[in-house]
């Protein structure tokens, strides 16, 4: 009955398309060890404009400074004048020096270099954070426009087959229910477009917000991601790898070399002064010692506080390792489940989505499937669809979510962190 509705119109044709291109026009080829330069390139030249990548640059740079600060001698020399008006008439001069008896300046000078680790580390850590932040963006709006892509095929061809049903109704070849059925179909794909739509306009500001400078003509499409490779490192090495991990050593390293800089502060350094002068026509030369008697004050809470910190920044850094083993074999075992989801999609899944267009199609041109039977299926098809965008996109995020949590993204990305900072 409804051969003649089917010649005339793009349903099957459509769906046929989305089903047999959609997932595998650029998914055909899967990511190798590397990402693909193109991509490499967008990541690199977007995170030397990142405000958050280069104020953790800048912060890095002021550690820098700090630390050569350090390096430098802590005091400096005095001189001093001394005149006396008088029957002697005495005038000296003299020139005096605190010696750093107790090591200061080196113990403030591995404290400063500490530092400059732990920004070394924060500017890493905000390198890869804006690198997986930046994909997972981008795997989202490459999901929502095909989303978009596939609401408008079926949008046409929804509105086509209702405007088909009107006229067969107007014939006497179609019945109320049926007609209502079509008009029904036609406005949940009406619904379903402006829906997936505003998806769309949401992922793309996403994005925008992040490559501020990169009109959406230049964004990379994405590939499917490979599987995971057995490799000889160990868990204990990807993880100590990782930036936060590192970041919280360092803020361990740092907290033990303050400890000894409030240790060196609790011993006294002596000043050395040397005059010269004349007095009643006679000369003079003289050498004085003085040290700081440290009895009202002996630095005691200053020590204890920077043991407490110490403390402090060691149950983090514990902290920190634990959940970064946890995020490790979870990402594993998430990405392999969701790898193995998406393998079957390809091997049976989508030859079975165009098996069942066809067979839609011709059972509709046979007159053999009746309008509700025939919209049923059809989008039980554009959901199946629809499911396999959303299990890529989970893929995607299972795949950034172990390359950050086994360290693996700056390999992958091929990340030039001095080119980041030029």
């Amino acid at each position: 009955m409804f051969a003649s509705i089917l010649r005339r119109s793009s349903v099957a044709t459509i769906l046929l398309a989305l089903g047999t291109t959609a997932l595998s026009a650029d998914e055909s080829v899967t990511e190798g060890p590397r990402a693909n330069p193109a991509l490499q390139r967008f990541i690199q030249d977007l995170a030397t404009l990142n405000p958050d990548v280069l104020a953790a640059g800048a912060a890095l740079d002021a550690s820098g400074a700090l630390r050569d600060a350090a390096a430098r001698p802590l005091y400096n020399p005095e001189l001093s004048a001394e005149a006396e008006r008088s029957s002697d008439d005495a005038r000296t001069v003299g020139i005096s020096q605190t010696l750093d008896w107790a090591g200061k300046r080196q113990a403030r000078s591995q404290a400063a270099e500490h530092e400059r680790l732990l920004a070394e580390s924060r500017y890493q850590l905000a390198l890869w954070s804006f690198s997986t932040d930046l994909l997972t963006r981008l795997a989202a709006h490459q999901t929502a426009r095909e989303r978009d892509q596939l609401a408008a095929a079926a949008e046409r061809a929804m509105t086509e087959f209702a405007a088909l049903a009107e006229r067969r109704f107007a014939a006497g070849d179609l019945n109320q229910v049926d007609l209502s059925l079509a008009r029904l179909a036609a406005t949940d794909a009406h619904i379903q477009r402006a829906t997936r739509t505003g998806d769309l306009a949401a992922a793309t500001q996403a994005v925008r917000a992040l490559a501020v400078d990169a009109p959406p003509a230049s964004w990379p499409q994405l590939r499917t991601p490979p599987a995971l490779t057995q490799t000889g490192e160990t868990a204990q090495t990807l993880v100590r790898g990782l930036p936060e991990v590192r970041v919280a050593q360092r803020q361990i390293e740092l907290a033990d070399a303050r400890v000894t800089v409030q240790r060196k502060a609790q011993r006294p350094d002596p000043t050395l002064t040397l005059r010269a002068g004349e007095q009643a026509d006679e000369s003079l030369v003289g050498l004085s010692l003085s040290i700081p008697l440290f009895v009202r004050n002996r630095y005691d809470n200053e020590v204890r506080a920077a043991l407490a910190v110490r403390n402090e920044a060691q149950f983090s850094a514990d902290a920190v390792l634990r959940r970064a083993y946890a995020r490790l074999e979870s990402a594993r075992e998430r990405y392999q489940l969701l790898r193995g989801a998406w393998d079957v999609w390809e091997r049976s899944g989508q030859p079975s989505l165009t098996l069942q267009t066809e067979q839609l199609r011709q059972l509709w041109e046979a007159g053999e499937m009746s309008a509700a039977d025939y919209l049923v299926q059809l989008r039980q098809t554009i959901e199946v669809q629809d499911n396999a965008f959303a299990l890529r996109l989970a893929l995607w995020e299972g795949w950034l979510e172990w390359l950050r949590a086994s360290g693996r993204i700056d390999d992958w990305l091929s990340l030039d962190t001095m080119a980041t900072r030029r």
